[in-house]
C-alpha cells in the first residue's frame, strides 16, 4: 500500500501545525513488539539474493514505513509489483522483494522478532 503525503488526510491544521492521518494501515495482530528501522540504500541494491532460502525467497515480515528520499520497488510472489518514492508512506505486506531504483533513505517499523531473523539471513547470505 502506497500512499502519497498529500493523500494522508488533514484531521488538523493550525499555524504552524498540520497533522495527517491515515487510519486502518495495516494489521499488527499476532505481532508482539515492534522494531524502529532507519535504512541508507544505492540504486541498484536488489533484496532478491539475500531473501533466497527464505520462506518463498521473500521477506515474510510487514513494515510500515515512510519513503524520505529515493524511489524504491517491490515485488510480490505473484510478480506485482509497487513503486515508492519521496514522501510516501508505505505498508509492505509479508511476501515480498525490494530493488532500489534511486538512492534512498527510508524510515520503517516491523515487527521486532521476524525483522530481525530476516535481518540475520542476510548477514549470514553475506558472510559466505
Amino acid at each position: 500500500m502506497r500512499v502519497p503525503m498529500d493523500e494522508v488526510d488533514v484531521r488538523l491544521e493550525l499555524p504552524g501545525v498540520v497533522i495527517r492521518q491515515r487510519t486502518g494501515f495495516g494489521d499488527v495482530t499476532g505481532y508482539d513488539t515492534i522494531s524502529a528501522e532507519y535504512f541508507t540504500l544505492a540504486a541498484g541494491v536488489d533484496t532478491t539474493p539475500l531473501f533466497q532460502g527464505l520462506d518463498g525467497d521473500l521477506c515474510q515480515c510487514p513494515h510500515w514505513g515512510v519513503v524520505l528520499r529515493g524511489q524504491l520497488t517491490t515485488t510480490d510472489a505473484n510478480g506485482a509489483q509497487e513503486t515508492v518514492r519521496a514522501n510516501d508512506l508505505f505498508y509492505w505486506s509479508p511476501g515480498h522483494n525490494v530493488r532500489v531504483d534511486a538512492d534512498a533513505e527510508i524510515a520503517m517499523f516491523s515487527p521486532q522478532h521476524e525483522h530481525s531473523a530476516v535481518i540475520d539471513h542476510m548477514i549470514q547470505k553475506v558472510q559466505v
